[in-house]
Order: structure tokens, then sequence, then C-alpha cells
């Protein structure tokens, strides 16, 4: 499970809370950040550029709170941010004057918010300085090499009822039996020295590939349904699979060739694909040096 910290600050939950999209939906494109006139002055860093009650905010100290503002949160206008800013700081104001911030448990809540703070802080920082050495990029190419493999292959498809894949003008809908006698006949056509590539054009209900003779180009691994991940990858090059059933229908499969990216071709992708791992496994390093104890009474036992 990958670790999330979860920073409260009010800023950021009021300028972007949103609804989240219904289950089967796509969520709707963020709406376009408002276009800001050109200034045609340039303000200096030192000049107060916002002011609530009695505290004052240059543009150093806004850039600043920028910066560590989420990229989607920076995606709104200044001004946008800057008046939600000023509320939220109005707001502030006005529950000390009303003594609410001398609370225990105001007090609690603002020390949990500075803790939260200090360890996404943190982990940004150790995600940002990890680098995996040679010697491990290297141990995690040779256990992964299976990731970096690619196969170039064509297929045939024909669908059967059920299919996602819409049915072709004036097509039969074939039912799961004839769209394996189908395929398997084809296959046979193919075996016995037909065009691949004609058949694809004439037959297949990928129309799609179909145009190109079936072709699906170059892919790795975790690009295809399982089912025909599985026996792309395992079969030899030239040689054609069986009828192949998934869920889009039965596949006839011809792996035109294989290569495997080298660790020069994937040491930068790598580190990306490390980088993450480090930081999720020093943070544990530092949660094991750290003593904590709990009361099993209170608590539970595990």
């Amino acid at each position: 499970m990958s670790l999330k910290f979860v920073v409260l600050i009010p800023l950021a939950a009021l300028c972007f809370a949103q609804e989240p999209p219904k289950p089967g939906t796509l969520a709707p494109k963020p709406a376009a950040p408002a276009l800001e006139p050109v200034q045609k002055v340039d303000v200096p860093m030192d000049t107060v550029v916002l002011t609530v009650g009695n505290e004052k905010m240059t543009r150093a100290d806004f850039e600043n709170l920028m910066a560590s503002l989420p990229e989607q949160a920076r995606a709104q206008s200044k001004r946008r941010i800057a008046e939600q800013l000023a509320e939220l700081k109005a707001m502030a104001q006005e529950a000390r004057k009303r003594k609410l911030d001398q609370k225990p448990e105001t007090q609690q809540l603002i020390a949990l918010q500075t803790d939260q703070a200090l360890a996404s802080v943190l982990f940004k920082d150790i995600s940002a300085t990890v680098k995996p050495d040679d010697t491990s990029a290297r141990s995690y190419y040779d256990s992964h090499k299976g990731q970096f493999e690619q196969v170039k292959a064509s297929h045939i498809l024909i669908r059967f009822k059920g299919s996602q894949l819409p049915l072709r003008p004036d097509q039969k809908d074939l039912t799961p039996e004839e769209a394996l006698a189908k395929a398997t006949e084809i296959r046979k056509k193919i075996a016995d020295g037909g065009d691949f590539a004609a058949l694809a054009k004439l037959e297949s209900d990928d129309v799609e590939t179909g145009k190109n003779g079936g072709s699906l180009g170059t892919f790795s691994k975790g690009r295809m349904v399982p089912e025909f991940e599985q026996a792309a990858f395992s079969l030899p090059v030239g040689q054609l699979s069986e009828p192949i059933k998934t869920k889009f229908g039965y596949h006839i499969i011809r792996v035109d060739s294989k290569t495997d990216k080298t660790f020069d071709d994937v040491k930068v992708d790598l580190e990306k694909q490390m980088k993450p791992q480090m930081a999720q496994q020093a943070v544990q390093d530092i949660r094991k040096q750290t003593q904590t104890t709990l009361d099993d009474a209170y608590f539970g036992a595990k």
C-alpha cells in the first residue's frame, strides 16, 4: 500500500473540493485556469500584495506559498487563490479574537496539522533526493526483465455475441461456438499459405487494425488483456496461435518480432520507477527506528 500524507490545509480544501465522479462515468475536465492580465510593471518581491486585517503578505511570501501548494491548486489564478486565502485568514483572525485557538482541542488539532505538514514536507524531500545506485538499478532490471520485453504482433479478431466491439455492417451476430469455428477456419487458411494481412482486412472484426493487415504494432506487458498477452509473449516469432478467447472474441495472433530493452535503454525509467519505492522504504525505516509503544489494553492486541 502506498503512503499518502494528508496535509490539512484549509485553503486547499476550500479551493479544490469537488464532488467525485460517479462510477462508470468519466471525470469532467478541469476548468481552464482564468487568464490573468499581463502586468505592465514588474512588482518587486518585497511589495505587499495582500493585506488581511493586520496581516500583510509580500509578493515573495505569496509566491513561496504558491510553490508549496499541490499542482492542481496552482492551476487556478493567483487572484482566486488570494481571495480564498483572504477568507481563510479573516476567519482565523476572528477565531483568535474569540480565543478559540486557546481551547485544548483546537491546540491538539493545530499540533496534528503541523505534524502532518512536516511529514508531507519530509516525504517530498526524501522523494526528491533519493536515487538508486547502478548496482540496485541493475539488480532490479535483472529480476524484472520480463517487464522490458516487447513484441510486435498482428491479429485477426472474430467477435461473438456480447463482445464490446460493435457489429460490422450486414454482419451476423455469431454465437461463441460459431465464432470459434470461423476463427479455426481462417487459421487453417493461413496455415495452408493464405495471406494473413489480406484475410485480416477481409475478416477481422477489429476494423482499425484490419485496415493495416491486423498489425497491433509494438507493445509491452500490461497493455493487452491477460489472455491475449500470455499468448503473444509465449509465441515464437512467426508462429500462429490457436484461437485465443478474450472478452472481445477469438483472436488469431502472429508475433512478428520480439525485442528486449537493454539496461541502458531503461535506466532513466528504472530510476523513476524505483524512487517512490525507495522513498517508501525510507519512511518505513524511520518508522522502525522510532520507538513506539501502544497500550494493548486500550487499542487491542494485533
